[in-house]
Formats: structure tokens, sequence, C-alpha cells
């Protein structure tokens, strides 16, 4: 019988709720909860898409020790003693945790309580590290606790929404469609978007302010100065409520506006506007993301824009406050049970005695870690020298993700133990593991996850385990139980995680807390079924709490006060004659993180099927590249090669690479081997989004385009970028010779059978060979080669594997390349949702769809995450200059 299972999103921390259908015959579908309180039913192209990520294809489904097939009871022994010897011989510091954001919240509690409680260590940190450290650090600077102040619903209660360092359109598409949304229902409303790419969510702003990298410290303290100087503090606030405000301004007012200019790369008039828009706005909400936390000043950017809300007190109020986008599904859960190498679980701190008691006596541990662990930049530079010996990665992938990326995977290459933890076999980090341990995915889960509002949700499953797929938390459980801690780890379901998690954050709390959740210490297994998402606090014996924090002050330090930080304008990381480029990594609408999930969906590599770099024209054509191009890009620390998109978006002086390419997907694209180890002195998280580089054009004596039904394999070519397609791959090619015997290649690459022999041709003259192989009606591969950028109708190409070719003129349409003209080429996707392309929008204004409601009437494209509206717009505006002229 078909049931439904409300469950939580696995990608971005907005944390939206899913509807699972499981029909009959074991099909699952997904929609949005219209219930749930973080998206009202709205989804985006990744999570509309997620019941296509679901198949077995590539999972690890049973334990291996040394590539070889384990039980569990020999691999968990194996890690128990392996730890255990590593302890006993070199001290607990000698062992390490980097886990991760995609695990749940019990899965953290778990991880954290074994290894700061009773391995005795805080060497467990998190890849949370590398997207919202900063913001951390930044709150407890400022609040004297890790809270976030207010909650989504301000984004639509603002006056002013500025979004700094946030592709919200692409990044967080959901709050990006309630910000739209809210700007439609009253224009008056004003959003600034501050990032030196002019991203899709520029295009609902009214105001795009293109600032210099890492210039955010100099933009933020030049607010605070005139603010200050205009008189729009609000001095009853700064009086009763913070310290540190005129040694603050003091700092900020070190520029003038003719230096702040300089240092933000913005006019003096675009500064003006800015903070005038500012002050004589009441209603204010600042969203920033990783384009402010991932700096070497990162910290600093944080506490200069939570200063600006202090001094005027726009804080804890409907529509007012900084509010910190989190990147992960449940980075914010993470953070609740300490699993950042300096943090206690309940939001205490390893550096008070006081809490370490606490943490201890309520776990009953023999001890608990006395100072912070080693932050990941740290640890993996301990796991490269020697220092940590034993390393349990689970549910990342350093090796694509870190800084340094050729430098963390030779360290873990070279450690004499390394566990990996994880759904999938073949990774680039897994594949240095001398255990894999299989987890259960999204849809196998059990438990909570926190969103960027303090929301806590439930995932729940509603697949079976497959294979001998075990929950994270049970694989801790029982090392922690192998380790001869079995009286601490007798958990048997996440429920009773949850509750001992929940009694923890009450446990001797009396207010002095943000974090409780108390009121959930009980909770039994059929309400942990039920439980509703809820937002923190929520203590013992009481009604839900606040949805917000601070308007009436009641920080977090000791005598109750918040702190403005005096922070400094830092010394630019500037290009230099070798590497006169600076590099901005992120991510991009269609993909998550490393593409273990949404790699799986021909609908979501349609959007963007390769790894590219943003160029803008000058720059490009300084550098001898043209669109389309292959580029070498080079830094002190490694190389990648990737397709050029030369557009006007981008600054002059900046390139911008999305971060999810890897070696499983592309033959040279880990672009965070290209950037430097260089991290926040305060947060430790890396600066990912301004590193030196060079470019060049990749010169190839042929380029080449194949799709296939089959999944390549050992691609023989100079690059690469493969991509799900339906009916099979497609993959983007570059060969550093012409003369290979083509025929031989294609039988290898796709496994062609000796005896299906193609059709196609070759022109010597320009240099053209097409080649197709065919068995039956069915398209098995086929291959173009040019030695130019294979001009090639893409889509339609893809579409082939699933066509049925009865006829030799439709098999040498094939070859050729493109449809007849009675068969339409949809052209690049520009929608996911719906598998709408740039050829069929472009035909519907023609048709006199002037503007997106009017296509998305026809097409249907951009109704539904809307995250495509304004490359529709743009696609609107494009057709209709033309045709002006």
């Amino acid at each position: 019988m078909a049931q439904e299972i409300k469950t939580t999103c696995p990608y971005c921390g907005v944390g939206c709720g899913v509807i699972a259908r499981v029909g009959d015959d074991g099909a699952v579908s997904v929609k949005g909860d219209p219930e749930h309180p973080a998206n009202f039913g709205r989804l985006c192209s990744k999570g509309s898409a997620l019941a296509e990520t679901l198949d077995l294809d590539g999972r690890l489904l049973h334990p291996e020790i040394g590539g070889r097939r384990a039980g569990w009871s020999e691999a968990l022994d194996l890690v128990a003693e392996r730890f255990s010897r590593s302890i006993a011989e070199h001290g607990p510091d000698s062992v390490a945790f980097y886990v991760s954001g995609q695990l749940l919240t019990e899965d953290y509690y778990i991880a954290n309580k074994l290894m700061k409680g009773f391995i005795g260590s805080a060497n467990i940190d998190t890849n949370s590290r590398l997207c919202m450290s900063s913001s951390v650090a930044g709150h407890r600077r400022a609040f004297g606790s890790d809270t976030v102040p207010g909650a989504y619903e301000d984004l639509e209660l603002a006056e002013l929404v500025v979004l700094t360092g946030s592709n919200l359109a692409w990044c967080h598409p959901v709050l990006y469609q309630r910000l739209s949304a809210a700007k439609a229902n009253r224009p008056e409303m004003k959003i600034v978007v501050i990032d030196p790419r002019r991203t899709m969510t520029a295009d609902i702003a009214d105001m795009h302010l293109a600032i210099a990298p890492d210039g955010d410290v100099a933009l933020f303290n030049g607010l605070l100065a005139h603010l200050a100087a205009s008189g729009a503090v609000d001095r009853n606030y700064i009086s009763n409520h913070t310290s540190g405000f005129d040694e603050a301004v003091a700092a900020a007012s070190r520029l003038d506006l003719p230096a702040l200019s300089t240092a933000t790369g913005l006019t003096v008039a675009q500064l003006r506007a800015f903070f005038r828009l500012f002050e004589t706005t009441e209603k204010v909400v600042t969203c920033y993301s990783q384009g402010v936390n991932q700096s070497a000043a990162g910290t600093d950017k944080v506490n200069a824009i939570i200063n600006c809300h202090l001094a005027t007190g726009r804080i804890g109020r409907p529509g007012m406050g900084p509010f910190s986008l989190t990147g992960q599904p449940n980075a914010m859960g993470g953070r609740e049970v300490g699993g950042l190498a300096n943090m206690l679980a309940a939001h205490m701190d390893i550096e008070k005695s006081l809490h370490r008691d606490q943490v201890r006596r309520f776990w009953g541990a023999p001890s608990v870690a006395s100072k912070p662990g080693l932050k990941a930049v740290d640890m993996f530079r301990a796991v490269a020298d020697g220092r940590i010996k034993a390393l349990w990665i689970m549910a990342t992938n350093p090796v694509v993700s870190m800084p340094d990326a050729d430098a963390v995977e030779a360290a873990i290459k070279a450690c004499p133990f390394v566990v990996v933890s994880d759904i999938v076999r073949d990774t680039d980090t897994a594949r240095h593991a001398h255990v894999l341990l299989p987890s259960l995915g999204w849809g196998e889960k059990d438990g909570t996850v926190t969103n960027s509002e303090r929301r806590i949700s439930r995932q729940r499953p509603f697949l079976a385990a497959p294979g001998e797929a075990r929950p994270d938390w049970w694989q801790l459980a029982e090392v922690g139980r192998c380790m001869g801690f079995a009286a601490a780890f007798t958990h048997g379901s996440p429920a009773e995680i949850f509750a001992e998690h929940a009694a923890l954050s009450g446990f001797e709390n009396e207010g002095r807390r943000d974090f409780d959740i108390s009121a959930h210490a009980e909770i039994d297994g059929p309400a942990y079924d039920g439980l509703r998402p809820f937002q923190w606090p929520q203590p013992q014996g009481s009604a839900p709490q606040k949805k917000r924090f601070f308007a009436e002050g009641a920080f977090y330090h000791p005598d109750g006060r918040a702190r403005l930080v005096a922070v400094e304008v830092p010394q630019p990381r500037s290009a230099n004659d070798a590497f006169p480029f600076t590099l901005n990594t992120g991510r991009v609408r269609d993909h998550w993180h490393t593409m273990t999930r949404t790699g799986k969906s021909a609908r979501l590599s349609g959007h963007l099927a390769e790894p590219f770099v943003e160029i803008h024209p000058r720059d490009a054509q300084g550098a001898g590249i043209s669109d389309a191009d292959l580029v070498t890009l080079e830094s002190p620390h490694g190389a990648a090669i990737v397709r050029a998109l030369v557009t006007d978006r981008q600054a002059e002086g900046n390139f911008f690479v999305p971060m999810h390419w890897n070696d499983q997907f592309a033959s040279k694209a880990r672009i965070d081997a290209l950037v430097a180890p260089v991290t926040d002195p305060v947060s430790g998280q890396p600066a990912s989004k301004n590193m030196p580089v060079r470019a060049s054009r990749f010169a190839a004596a042929a380029y080449g385009f194949a799709v296939s039904a089959r999944k390549p394999r050992e691609l023989d070519a100079a690059y690469w970028a493969l991509a799900r397609a339906e009916g099979g791959w497609r993959v983007e090619l570059a060969f550093a010779e012409t003369d290979a015997d083509w025929l031989d290649w294609c039988r290898k690459t796709f496994a062609i059978a000796a005896g299906i022999e193609p059709i196609g041709y070759t022109d010597r003259t320009s240099g053209e060979l097409r080649l197709a192989f065919f068995e039956g009606d069915r398209l098995l591969a086929s291959l173009f080669l040019s030695p130019r950028p294979v001009a090639v109708a893409r889509s339609w190409a893809v579409s082939q594997l699933g066509a049925s070719h009865h006829n030799l003129a439709k098999r040498f349409a094939v070859t050729a390349g493109r449809p007849g003209a009675d068969t339409p080429d949809p052209g690049a996707t520009v929608c996911s949702c719906f598998s709408v392309g740039v050829n069929q929008i472009t035909a519907a204004v023609r048709d006199g769809c002037h503007s997106v409601e009017a296509v998305g009437e026809r097409l249907s494209a951009g109704t539904n995450c809307g995250s495509c509206r304004a490359e529709i717009k743009g696609i609107i505006n494009g057709c209709l200059t033309l045709a002006a002229e």
C-alpha cells in the first residue's frame, strides 16, 4: 500500500520539509511539505530531484578491510583495536575524527561523546569548519554564545534585506523564493546584494555592490562610522545592553570615504547610497554566508556586520537582525552537540572548567578533553606530520573539499590507519581508506537536523537499509563498546540519543545557556516518531519559547552585555605578476558538495555539465582565451583544467570556479587543490574566496563530445568531464593528439562489442570525425571530434540515447550532431525542474512571451523552484534587444 512520510531535505541549511511517497511498486516521488514552516511546500531543483538520487549504483553495501569484504564484527574490532593501540602508545591526541554537517544530530552527539568524553581528546572537527565556523566565532565574541538571533520570517518582514557574500538564488533557493515573493508583494522593500560577481541573486536587487574580495570589513566599518557620525545609533540600547561601542567606532573611523572606496572597490557615491539606505531604514536584516565566512578575516567580517545591528538596536525584533545562512543541512545540529574541536555539547565551552565538569558528570565520563582539539586544516597537517596516526572520516570528502587538497590527499594516503564511513564506495577520499564502513543515506536515516533558524526537524526513513549499511551513531557506539566504554554507549535507538542530548541541554542550565531543549528530555519512541518541527529554546516545563533573541539584551556574556568588537581592515591578499588573478570558489544551482548525490541525477547535470571558470571578457582577451576554450588554472599549490565561461557578470581581475567537481567526474577539476591552507586566526576557517592564480588556454589537438548508454571507463584523454544523462552518460573531451585509433578507443571506452560496426565519417580537411554505434534500433554511443570545441546540439544528442533509430536517416542525423528541421533542439537546459532549454524559451519569446510569467505559463519554466527566473529574464531581454536592433 502506498505511504507518505514527512521528512527533511538533506541539502542546504534551509531545512525544507519533504513528503516522500512510496508507491505500491516501491517507486519514490517527493514533494514539498506545505505544513513545514521553513518552506511551506516549496522545493528547489535539488530537492525536487531527490527521488532520482536513490538508486544503489555505486553504493557501499558491506564493510571492507583493505579492499576485501568483511563482516561488521571484524571491521569494528579492527577499528577499536587500532584506535586503542594508538592511544595507549601515543596518547589520545594521536587519534582524530573528521565528521560532517551531513550527519544527523544523533550521529554527531555520539561521535562527540566518544571522542571528547571517553577517548579524552578534542580532536573531532567537522566540514562545518569550512563553511560556518567564522559565524560561530563571531557570534561567541559578540553574544557570548553561538546564537542565531532571528527567524526566516524576518526576511519577509524587513524593509531592507542586505545579502552579503550570499548567492541566495543558487545556494539557498527556497529562501530566495520567499524573499522574491515578499518583494513582489511589497515593491517598496529594498534589497542590496554585496558580491564581487553579479550573481543571479543580484537580479532582484535594488543595489548591487561589486565589492573587492575581502572588502567586507572596510564596508561595514565604514557603515558603523557613518551611523555613529549621523546620530543613527540607538544610545539607549548601547548603554543598557552592550559594551565596546566607543572602541569599535574608533577602529571603524580610521578610513575616510576615499580610503574606503579604495579598500572596497566601490565608488564614493555607492558607499554613500548604501550607508544612507541602511541609516534611514528601521527594519533591516543582513544575511551573510560563505562569501563572508570563508576568509582569513571571516570572524572580523561577522563582527563588523553584527556591530552595525547592535549599534542601532536592530536585533531580535521582527524584520531586524544579522542572519547567518548555514551551508549544510545539519551544521547547526553539529554545533549544538559540540561537533567543532573548540566546543562542548549543549553550547558549552571547552575552555571553561565548570562546563567541562558538568559534561563529565552528566556523561559519567572518566574525564573530558581539557583543551580545544585540532581544527580541520591543522588536523590534516597533524596527519601529514605523523602526530595523528588513526583517523576516522565520516560522511565527507576532504580530498575534494579541503584547501591544499593535494597535500590533504597525500596526508591521508600516508596515514597509518584510516577509516571512512560513507554511502559511496568510490570517492576521492574513500580510495585511501584501510577500512570502509557502509552508512545509511537519506531516506534510510532516522534522526534530527537543525536548520539556519534554529528549527529542529525529523529525517525519517522510508526505505529499507540496503545491504549491510548501518547508522553512523550505531557504528560509533559499537566502537565505543569495543574500546571498553560499554556502559556509556547502550543506546538502542536515535530516540534514546535525542532524549539524552535534550537532557544534557537542560542539565544545571537555569537559563545560563541559550541552547535548551530539555522539554524533550523524556521523549519516547512514539513521541519521537511524531515529533513536529520546532525552534529552540524549549526548556523543561515551559511552552515553546520566543522566536528571536536579544531584543531586550540578555546576552550570554557573564555581565549580560553584548560586545561590539573593534575590528581592523585587513591587508588584502593581492594578486601579483606571477599570479595576476583572484580566484573565488563556490556552489552552482543544481549540484551539491562533491556530487555523490546530485551527480546521480541527469536532470541536475543538464544545467551545467562540466566544471567551468567565469572570466570577464577583457581578462579573457588579455589571456588569449575565448568562450568555451579549455583553461588551465594554476596557483602555487595546484592546478585545474576547466571550461571558459566568458561573462561580464564576473568582475575584472576575478575568476569564479565551482567546488563540486572531483576525480570521479572530471580529469583535473578539484579546485580546492589550488586554494592555500590560509585560515582565519580566530575561527580556523579556510580562506576559499581569495586566491591568487594565473590562467592560460589549454591547447588541445582535438576536442570531443560523446554520449554513451554505458558509463565510460578508463577515459584516456588529456581532459574529460563526465555527467549523467537521460539513458546514459555525456562526456566532454580533449586530446593531445589526433592520430589515435578512434574505433579501438570507442570500443574500450564505451564497452562496444567487436561485432558492432559504427557508421560515420572522417573529414581530413576539416579534421572532423563522427562515429555512432547502434545495436538494433538503440544508440550505444556516439563520438564527435573537431580541432575546435565541438559544435554539437548537445541536449538533442543526449536525447538520442532514448530514441528509436529504425532507419538510416535517423542514424545519420546522429552522426551529423543535430536534429532535422522537423525535430526542434531544446538547447542547453535552463530550467532543471522541467527540463526546459534555452531554444524553447527563445522560441516562446519570439512567439510573444515577453515576461518571465508568460514564459512560465507557456513552458512551466521558472514556476517550481524559481532559481532559473533570472536566467529566463536574461534570455528575454537578450531576445528583445536583438529584435529592436
